[in-house]
């Protein structure tokens, strides 16, 4: 007999494996956050407006960059939490596209994963 879901304990390894991840994630958010609402404070030591208007260009980009891990990284605490939604309502696991149950190794790799690596291939 083919197994439909991934059992209770199964299920709790799953979402202890999450919670980890998604308390790293929810504190990788806070430090990004942190330094995008980290006022720029030069001091005292800056010479001439050349020199501000080069670094403020730098900071520019690399706020702009900084924001887009920040969204990425709310993106993924999302997918954690709907992970966890399934393994309560015991979909977890399950390919929304063939019904068959995904593989634990790509679940351990991708614990947010809907896909079996057939589906995701088929998509390319």
């Amino acid at each position: 007999m083919t197994k439909t879901r991934y059992s209770d304990d199964e299920l709790k390894e799953f979402q202890d494996l999450i919670n980890g991840k998604l308390k790293e994630a929810k504190e990788d958010l806070e430090l990004l956050r942190g330094s995008l609402s980290h006022n720029d404070d030069h001091g005292t030591n800056d010479t001439g407006r050349t020199f501000n208007m080069m670094e403020d260009g730098s900071d520019t980009l690399s706020r702009e960059e900084v924001a887009q891990l920040a969204s990425r990284q709310e993106k993924f605490i999302a997918n954690l939490n709907n992970a966890l939604v399934r393994i309560e309502n015991k979909t977890y696991g399950i390919c929304r596209v063939t019904g068959k149950l995904i593989r634990k190794e790509r679940l351990k790799l991708v614990p947010h994963a809907t896909l079996s690596i057939e589906a995701k291939n088929a998509q390319g």
